[in-house]
């Protein structure tokens, strides 16, 4: 069970993560069980955002692979958006590619970005991975999610963030009902138990 290695990947967050999308949009996987309980049922392309630092961001890593590589039954649109130098590594992208039901697309505008989007998975910029504090401070606030930008996504998009945050999303948002994150949260504490129970043999 690894949980969180540096800037390199994130499991199981990735895999409460892709719980929380399946349980707050209704989500379809082609496997037995695989319908979501929720009073939503998501039709047509399933389209995520992942926006911020995404270079050193090992949650973004994990869940563009294990999304990637799912059961989803809809066509899947990963859309990268990210200050310059701070883009998702070659590697991750190359082995998205290897799956034909995913698309890959970037940006740099999120206002273009979330146009249609399913799903805003946000991530902070990390002061503990500059070696350059300049640096930092010149991609820090790049990106910041208020109440200005949600009136441009559709009434259904879901924010979603790994936390802990800094400033990237405006605790103005934290009302939206759109705004997931604390439910992610809780998403976590669940998901990592079943892994638990899964490894220890709990019935």
């Amino acid at each position: 069970i690894n949980a969180g290695d540096g800037v390199g990947e994130h499991p199981t967050q990735a895999l409460l993560d892709a719980f929380t999308i399946w349980d707050e949009l209704g989500v379809s996987l082609d496997v037995a069980g695989g319908d979501s309980k929720s009073e939503k049922t998501h039709t047509g392309q399933l389209v995520i955002i992942m926006l911020g630092d995404l270079k050193h961001g090992r949650t973004v890593h994990s869940l563009a692979k294990l999304l990637a590589r799912s059961a989803i039954k809809h066509e899947l649109v990963l859309r990268y958006c990210a200050p310059p130098s701070l883009e998702m590594p070659s590697h991750v992208k190359e082995y998205v590619e290897k799956f034909p039901n995913t698309k890959q697309e970037e940006y740099t505008d999120m206002r273009e970005a979330v146009q249609g989007a399913n799903v805003l998975y946000v991530t902070r910029v990390q002061k503990e991975r500059f070696d350059n504090v300049d640096d930092y401070e010149k991609a820090k606030g790049a990106y910041i999610v208020n109440n200005s930008l949600m009136k441009s996504a559709t009434s259904t998009m879901i924010v979603m963030h790994p936390l802990p945050r800094v400033d990237e999303i405006a605790t103005e948002v934290d009302s939206d009902p759109r705004a997931c994150y604390f439910r992610q949260m809780e998403n976590g504490m669940f998901v990592r138990m079943a892994i638990l129970a899964l490894v220890l043999g709990t019935p």
